[in-house]
């Protein structure tokens, strides 16, 4: 029923479509893939992953295994963060520059042996993120496309590591956030990464694609202990927000920098030099002219992307993701904004539907897990 990189004029599937028909999804396109965004109810699924544990299919997600006795110092002249850092086993957060500083992409980047890595990047970028390391590759370094092989399921939350260790080898309660481990989940060889993207622990399996819906049958099943439950898009948006999780094509892009993004953290400049180190060493130097910052609505009204940003009746800004916080309560935003206008406290007011409701800049996160 369609393969993970099925071409044509219809969305792409993964190798999961047949289960999230049966189980009676709603699904959508996003970033050309028909993907479910829900299966009933997209708050029930967001408070499960809070409170209890999810499951997502986001196979959708690509993955570039880079290999070769110069693989090591290659991936730190693409990538912002500093891969020497990472030893076997380890993980990090990074991205893909342009020689502007803009953001190509953000990605995670795991190193499986000395020399051999392997980045996972976004659905909606893979084919241009490919592209663009190819461009930039070197003859001491091979570049292979794991994505039509590889699927990634997703337990999020609270009881996610009893669910994974009900049914497996892999010793995920010893794991650090940031690692993967290879072993077996329900029996089949995988890869297991102590990461999500929902602001709740979690884990990721790679497994191979004809595996996935064996997979996806056998965590589902292990979840009815912990009262879990398959969780779409719609809830997956919700937490990665509420956790404060910028995702890309709307909260940044090649029009912005990881600086401006609120994730200079991530850029190693005294790492050595790297595709758009000069821009963003400039820029840290001169300081960034806008912030993403945290918005909190004051009056009700629901902000969404595109919306102006305004301080005394003026635009200054935009809007880049918001919602209704289900932990919270407060309907709750992301938007760039002036430096002169990002300090938390700040008033502001966000332009709904041409009437001006009334926000404040709050820190981000908007939540954060107990530890």
């Amino acid at each position: 029923m369609g393969g993970r990189r099925a071409r044509g004029l219809m969305a792409q599937r993964t190798p999961l479509y047949d289960r999230h028909r049966a189980l009676g999804a709603r699904l959508v396109d996003f970033a050309g893939w028909e993907m479910p965004v829900s299966y009933g109810g997209a708050l029930e699924e967001h408070r499960a992953v809070r409170q209890r544990c999810g499951l997502f299919d986001v196979s959708h997600m690509g993955e570039v295994e880079v290999r070769g006795r110069g693989a090591a110092a290659w991936c730190d002249s693409v990538l912002v963060n500093d891969v020497a850092r990472l030893a076997d086993g380890g993980g990090q957060y990074s991205m893909l520059c342009d020689d502007t500083g803009g953001v190509v992409d953000d990605v995670i980047v795991y190193r499986l042996a000395p020399e051999r890595f392997l980045i996972v990047v976004n659905a909606s970028t893979t084919p241009g993120d490919l592209e663009w390391l190819r461009a930039h590759v070197r003859p001491d370094v091979e570049l292979v496309d794991r994505s039509a092989e590889t699927a990634l399921l997703a337990v999020q939350g609270p009881r996610a590591a009893a669910v994974l260790a009900a049914i497996g080898d892999v010793d995920v309660a010893g794991m650090r956030p940031f690692t993967i481990r290879e072993g077996t989940v329900a029996a089949m060889a995988a890869r297991v990464s102590r990461t999500g993207y929902t602001g709740e622990d979690g884990f990721e399996i790679f497994v191979a694609s004809e595996r996935a819906p064996a997979l996806w049958d056998a965590v589902l099943e292990a979840m009815v202990a912990e009262e879990g439950f398959p969780c779409g898009l719609a809830a997956r948006d919700t937490l990665r927000l509420e956790a404060a999780l910028p995702l890309y094509g709307t909260d940044m892009d090649r029009t912005t920098t990881p600086l401006e993004a609120g994730l200079a953290w991530v850029v190693k400049l005294d790492k050595g030099d790297f595709v758009g180190r000069s821009a963003l060493a400039a820029q840290r130097e001169h300081g960034v002219r806008r912030r993403l910052v945290g918005l909190q609505m004051d009056d009700a009204g629901v902000p969404r992307h595109g919306q102006a940003v305004q301080v005394d009746g003026v635009a200054v800004g935009q809007v880049t993701s918001g919602t209704k916080s289900p932990t919270l309560g407060p309907f709750i935003a992301m938007a760039y904004v002036p430096a002169a206008h990002a300090e938390v406290g700040t008033k502001v007011a966000v332009d709904v539907r041409g009437k001006a409701h009334r926000a404040r800049v709050v820190s981000r996160p908007f939540y954060r897990r107990a530890r």
